[in-house]
C-alpha cells in the first residue's frame, strides 16, 4: 500500500512525537510528587497490550496510596469504550484510537468527547521462532501470509520457501498466530499490514498478547505479531519494509521517524467532562502515568517514552 509510512508518520506525529520524542527516558520528565487525601477505587477495562504497563502502574501508585485500590481487565480495546460509557471502567487503555463509531457512541450517552491520552509509544512486532533464520518481511509479504483477500497486490504465501528460505524450510507450512477481533492489535495490524483486507480461517487466534509470542516460540515454523514489550528469549523480532524497500528494526528510533511501518501509540482514554475539574484519584493516577517515574516503568516494560513536552502537555490537560 503506497503511503504507508507516510500515514504513520502522520498520525504519530499529531502529537508532537516525531520532532520531540527521544528514545531515552527523557531527563525533563516531571518527578510526581504525591499528594494528601488520595483514596478510593479504580477499575481498569481494556487493552491487554498495556495488562503489564497497567498492572506495574497500579502497583507502584498503590505504594504511595496505600487506600486506593486499582483493579485491572485486559481482554481487549474494544472492551474500553462500552465500559467506560455504562461506568463500569474509569480508565480504558487501548493499543489503538477510538473508532468514529465508538466516540459517536460516548458521546451520544454524555454531550462530548472521551478524552484521549497518549501513554507510552509501542512498536507492533513481527515475531518468529528463536532458530528462523529469515532476515525480515515486507508489508506486501506479511499480507500475503496472514490476509485472504490480499489489498498490496501480492500472491498467497503458504510456505516458508515461498519466502526464499532453503533446504528443510522450503517445504515447511507458516504457522500463523494472532490476536481475536476483541483486540486493538488485531485491529491496527490488520489496517497496516493487511490494508484493511480480511485475516486468512487459519490463523490461530490467541487470547493474549502475551499467547501469541508463547505460541511462536513453541512453534519453529510459527509467525506472530504482538507489542514490543511481549518479546522473549523464545523469539526472534523481524525487521520490517514498507515503501522504499528498506529493512527497519522496530527501535524507538525507527518508530519516532515513522521508518519502521507498525509503530504506534498506546492510550487511556477516560470519561472527563470539559466543563468540570476531574475526580482526584484519576487525575493523580494519570499524573503518576506520564512523570518520571510513570514512564520508567514504559521503559522497564520494553515499551517506549513520551518525551516530557508531551507528557506536560497531557498533565497540563488534566489540570485544566
Amino acid at each position: 500500500m503506497k503511503n504507508t509510512k507516510r500515514l504513520l508518520a502522520l498520525s504519530i506525529a499529531s502529537i508532537g512525537l516525531l520532532t520531540t520524542a527521544k528514545a531515552d527516558l527523557d531527563p525533563n520528565l516531571p518527578v510526581y510528587q504525591p499528594v494528601s487525601g488520595v483514596s478510593g477505587n479504580l477499575n481498569s477495562i481494556g487493552s491487554d497490550t498495556l495488562n503489564n504497563l497497567m498492572t506495574l502502574w497500579a502497583e507502584s501508585f498503590q505504594a504511595i496510596y496505600p487506600n486506593v485500590h486499582i483493579q485491572i481487565e485486559g481482554k481487549g480495546s474494544s472492551t474500553a469504550p462500552p465500559a467506560l460509557i455504562e461506568g463500569t471502567g474509569q480508565l480504558g487503555p487501548m493499543s489503538r484510537a477510538m473508532k468514529q463509531t465508538e466516540i459517536d457512541k460516548f458521546e451520544a450517552r454524555f454531550g462530548y468527547k472521551p478524552f484521549q491520552i497518549g501513554v507510552s509509544l509501542d512498536a507492533l512486532a513481527v515475531y518468529v521462532h528463536k532458530d528462523n533464520p529469515i532476515k525480515g518481511m515486507s508489508l506486501k509479504q506479511l499480507d500475503s501470509i496472514f490476509s485472504s483477500t490480499l489489498k498490496f497486490g501480492g500472491d498467497p504465501i503458504e510456505t516458508w520457501g515461498q519466502l526464499g528460505m532453503e533446504d528443510s524450510w522450503a517445504p515447511r507450512s507458516i504457522s500463523i498466530y494472532g490476536r481475536n477481533s476483541a483486540s486493538g492489535t488485531y485491529g491496527f495490524f490488520k489496517s497496516v499490514a493487511l490494508g484493511k483486507g480480511d485475516f486468512k480461517s487459519s490463523v490461530k487466534e490467541q487470547p493474549g498478547s502475551s499467547a501469541v509470542v508463547q505460541g511462536v516460540s513453541s512453534d519453529i515454523y510459527g509467525i506472530g505479531y504482538s507489542g514490543i514489550g511481549y518479546r522473549t528469549s523464545g523469539v526472534r523480532v523481524l525487521p520490517i519494509s514498507s515503501d522504499d524497500g528498506d529493512l527497519y528494526e522496530p527501535t524507538a528510533e525507527n518508530c519516532i521517524s515513522g521508518d519502521y511501518p507498525l509503530a504506534r501509540l498506546l492510550y487511556i482514554y477516560i470519561n472527563r467532562n470539559p466543563v468540570e475539574d476531574l475526580d482526584t484519584l484519576t487525575k493523580e493516577f494519570l499524573k503518576f502515568v506520564l512523570s518520571k517515574q510513570g514512564q520508567e516503568i514504559v521503559v522497564k516494560d520494553g515499551y517506549y517514552p513520551l518525551p516530557a513536552e508531551i507528557a506536560e502537555q497531557y498533565i497540563d490537560a488534566l489540570e485544566n
